[in-house]
């Protein structure tokens, strides 16, 4: 959906990043099938990966209803939903190494064809960085392993909160000395924009209609009034000028 460039006045972009900038359903099964046969190790990495990514909004909502048992970053929330998932899909008997590369396998998310090369049109003229569920520990080696070129990294753990609280959207902001409204969120999921759009940031929708595989069931297209609907990171870079 590429066009001429948006009359937009912001300074910056705030990117989703667990199917906005990564693919982490292709990027993790393919990281785990070819893994385990170098371990001798068989399961269902997909029904895995699947099943896994259901518990992601569940684990954080626990935090969220139990606020004083302090906040859990997402590394933990990953482990502890491996260890209670595995054993359903024919993955017993794992080692702590094996947990721990398991665990990891989110720092190690490739990202869509077009993210690089679009994320770094997209610095040339504003500050760039995630705003992520993701703890700064995994954002930062994920930006490492992918080559995402992050001006900084803004994690859950950062905020002490998940999305959609208000305290991640809007700390961004204040952490960027802007006023909501010169922040832009950018995201694949409408509803990450909605909390956004309602706390006064600007909103950017990028489709990635492949993202659940044949799971996906929703975000195939834009379902809100955001200010740019783009087809990819390279068509974003067009309409904001860059």
């Amino acid at each position: 959906m590429a066009g001429r460039a948006e009359p937009i006045n912001v300074q910056a972009l705030i990117f989703d990043i667990f199917g906005t900038v990564v693919d982490w359903r292709s990027s993790l099964i393919e990281d785990f099938t070819a893994w385990s046969t170098t371990r001798g190790i068989s399961g269902d990495w997909t029904g895995l990966v699947d099943a896994w990514r259901q518990a992601y909004v569940p684990s954080m909502d626990d935090v969220r209803k139990n606020p004083g048992r302090g906040f859990i970053k997402l590394d933990d929330l990953h482990r502890r939903s491996l260890e209670q998932l595995a054993p359903q899909f024919g993955l017993t008997d794992l080692t702590e190494d094996d947990l721990r590369y398991i665990t990891t396998g989110w720092h190690r998310l490739k990202p869509w064809p077009d993210s690089v090369a679009g994320l770094t049109r997209l610095k040339t003229k504003y500050i760039i960085s995630p705003l992520s569920n993701g703890n700064v520990g995994l954002l930062t080696r994920m930006a490492k392993n992918a080559g995402l070129p992050w001006d900084l990294i803004l994690g859950g753990d950062v905020f002490g909160h998940y999305k959609p609280d208000p305290q991640t959207y809007l700390g961004a902001a204040r952490l960027l000395n802007l006023p909501p409204e010169q922040v832009m969120m950018v995201a694949a999921h409408n509803n990450d924009l909605d909390a956004a759009q309602k706390l006064g940031l600007k909103t950017a929708f990028v489709p990635r209609v492949t993202e659940y595989g044949p799971l996906q069931k929703i975000d195939f297209d834009a379902t809100g009034d955001w200010d740019v609907v783009a087809d990819d990171f390279g068509a974003l870079a067009d309409r904001l000028g860059c």
